[in-house]
């Protein structure tokens, strides 16, 4: 049987592309880090959630740093 983790793909990168879309204003290095500061903090759940969750996440934190 093959690992969850090696079936589900890396988040991360499909993240800052999608999110470093959404929010043209905010350079894309600062997005790349809070995508990673964002999996980081979310390396206790599922990998099956990882992607939804790590999106919601990074996304909200920019848009708290947008005020």
């Amino acid at each position: 049987m093959t690992p969850l983790l090696a079936v589900v793909p890396d988040a991360v990168p499909g993240a800052v592309h999608r999110l470093t879309r959404e929010f043209p204003s905010v350079p894309p290095r600062t997005v790349a880090r809070v995508v990673r500061t964002s999996r980081s903090d979310l390396s206790g759940v599922p990998a099956g959630a990882v992607p939804e969750l790590l999106e919601r996440l990074a996304r909200q934190r920019l848009l708290d740093r947008a005020g």
